[in-house]
């Protein structure tokens, strides 16, 4: 085994290591966005975790985070609060920020 294969396999290795914690971070993120939608709906607290579960899995529907803002922004617009898709989008930002916080301090 040379030297390049080693430093491939640790570049290999490295890669799959970030393209999981992003995976976690965003997962985290459209966790604590539920949870943020489910406050402002007015969700008692087991309602809340289904909630904030259900917007974890409507990432999985399509690449980008598209189907997460429709998904909230359709569910609290049904229940009456009263947000726009930039409010939303602002708050998905705000949960990525406090994800990536999250993580930082486990590590």
């Amino acid at each position: 085994m040379t030297t390049f294969d080693d430093r491939e396999r640790a570049f290999e290795n490295m890669y799959a290591h970030d393209q999981e914690m992003q995976f976690r971070i965003q997962a985290r993120r459209n966790r604590l966005f539920g949870e943020w939608a489910a406050e402002k709906m007015g969700l008692t607290p087991e309602e809340t975790d289904a909630y904030a579960k259900a917007v974890v899995q409507a990432d999985f529907e399509e690449s980008g985070d598209e189907d997460v803002i429709r998904k909230v922004l359709g569910d609290m617009t049904s229940a009456g609060i009263d947000i726009d898709e930039s409010g939303v989008r602002t708050a998905l930002d705000e949960q990525a920020v406090a994800a990536r916080r999250q993580f930082i301090e486990i590590q």
